[in-house]
């Protein structure tokens, strides 16, 4: 229910913000991997210092990382975590992928596709005889002690990516997607995608700034500042409008105890399995209250 990152200046801020979250209830954490620590390592090295608290990605991105070698690593944090990890991937974005890495991001979801017909197998312990465009693997396992049943739920907002992680993943992870277009495209077509193959109901991780304050308008206004940047990214530019959303600020959930504990509840109601609330726009007494309050409901 808490989206750390690596804003606390350091890596042990970050694992203290990990067991302050488990100490007083929370029961899930979800870690951006973007250009300050390695979520993965990070959440191993916090499973060591936690017992009980879900420990998930959201998300590692595929292009830099070569299936096989994400899935040693992902096992590696599963067995750390004494399988309390999840592993959320995805696609980051083209101006990262190509502008930044000078990676080709042509045909994204057959790369996905491919991407997770080598890497579920790996990670259900299973040998991977995978031939295809992107990547070739014959005859490889893992063996990795003490990891064993790690979800691997997928970023997906369009059509493609919705059916392929339906269809091979565990799930989804959303991050600017409002709940009319969670219950109204996400959702239906991300279980679409489960059930054409007989796979069960998906998991929904769907992540939302949020605060807890009594000067709504104000923190909207920081949050909007704050977060700029995705709604100049075309995938989430794309989810806004769906929503009828004209910014990152739009969708944020923010306000006194009841509107938060609705919207919440609101989420739950049309199928959001696991709520990751990113604290956003908050000074520190601001931050402290609202991760209170989510342990709250988490009780």
């Amino acid at each position: 229910m808490l989206g750390p990152t690596g804003e606390s200046g350091s890596l042990s801020g970050v694992i203290d913000q990990i067991k302050q979250a488990e100490a007083l209830g929370i029961n899930n954490v979800w870690m951006a991997n973007i250009f300050s620590f390695d979520a993965i390592s990070t959440l191993g090295l916090a499973a060591r210092e936690t017992t009980t608290i879900e420990l998930g990605t959201a998300v590692t991105p595929t292009y830099p990382r070569h299936p096989t070698a994400l899935a040693q690593q992902a096992l590696t944090t599963a067995a750390a975590s004494e399988d309390r990890f999840v592993l959320g991937i995805g696609l980051s974005h083209k101006i990262v992928i190509e502008g930044m890495l000078g990676l080709s991001y042509e045909k994204p979801a057959k790369h996905m596709r491919e991407y997770l017909s080598v890497l579920m197998p790996l990670v259900r312990g299973e040998p991977c005889n995978f031939q295809g465009e992107q990547y070739r693997v014959m005859g490889l396992q893992m063996d990795v002690p003490g990891s064993s049943n790690m979800p691997v739920v997928v970023a997906a907002l369009g059509p493609k990516m919705l059916q392929v992680a339906g269809e091979l993943a565990d799930g989804t992870n959303t991050w600017m997607v409002g709940p009319k277009t969670l219950d109204q495209h996400i959702i239906p077509k991300l279980s679409g995608g489960a059930s054409s193959v007989g796979r069960p109901n998906p998991m929904v991780v769907g992540g939302f700034p949020i605060l807890l304050t009594h000067k709504p308008e104000v923190a909207r206004e920081k949050i909007a500042k704050q977060l700029v940047m995705y709604g100049q990214l075309p995938s989430y530019r794309a989810m806004l409008d769906m929503e009828g959303a004209s910014g990152p600020a739009d969708i944020a959930i923010v306000g006194d105890e009841n509107y938060l504990g609705s919207e919440i509840r609101r989420l739950e109601s049309i199928g959001v399995t696991h709520f990751n609330g990113a604290i956003s726009g908050a000074d520190q007494s601001e931050y402290d209250r609202t991760l209170a309050f989510l342990a709250e409901l988490a009780d």
